[in-house]
């Protein structure tokens, strides 16, 4: 069986549930009650696909401010990033801009976005809409789906779509290769003057009702 490797950084506000998103999909499990990273924590995903092992590094990063300036440790030489908002905070839904134009600068092309919208179990809570969402995403090249750490929505896919989208940039160099190389040619690109998250085409910030 051919094996190839790829490193997925988790990049996104405090308390949005990254770590809930990657603990949930290892041992299909959730807490209400996980503490904060520190810095980053390390896990090892792989995915069986078409008898390939994408074996997927995936780095779950702090949301805390005091630790920004140790992210690029973590997103240096990633392939893809999970860009993680809650739906029910505008706030962490607007921080994904900075995380955007951050990557765009120090990693640049070739690098795979997916923009995930999580606890859509909250749905009665939300304050970004879904089809705001999917259009920023359109204009930075993303992906994006929902997810929900609670309910276990979407979390499979989300890491089925980029272990495919590995297989399909590393068949798309060298077919025979055994490693994802980073040299991987990408049709996925960063585009740093999309739209603002701040226009009049969000929603309005609420009160939350949970």
């Amino acid at each position: 069986m051919k094996t190839i490797g790829a490193k997925v950084v988790v990049l996104g506000s405090q308390g949005v549930g990254k770590t809930s998103l990657v603990t949930r999909y290892e041992t299909k499990t959730f807490s209400r009650n996980t503490s904060s990273t520190i810095g980053a924590s390390f896990s090892n995903i792989e995915i069986i696909i078409n008898d390939t092992k994408v074996k997927m590094q995936v780095w779950d990063t702090a949301g805390q401010e005091r630790f920004r300036s140790m992210a690029p440790m973590y997103y240096r030489g990633a392939h893809a990033a999970l860009l993680v908002f809650d739906i029910t905070k505008l706030q962490t839904y607007n921080d994904i801009q900075s995380w955007v134009h951050e990557l765009s600068s120090r990693v640049g092309e070739g690098l795979m976005l997916v923009l995930v919208g999580n606890k859509c179990d909250l749905d009665q809570c939300r304050v970004v809409a879904r089809d705001v969402a999917q259009q920023y995403a359109a204009s930075i090249g993303a992906i994006f789906l929902e997810t929900s750490a609670m309910d276990e929505t979407g979390i499979e896919e989300m890491f089925e779509i980029v272990a495919t989208e590995m297989l399909r940039k590393a068949d798309e160099v060298d077919p025979t290769v055994h490693l994802y190389s980073s040299e991987a040619k990408s049709t996925i690109k960063l585009n740093s003057s999309a739209t603002s998250l701040n226009d009049s085409s969000l929603p309005r910030a609420k009160n939350s009702c949970c």
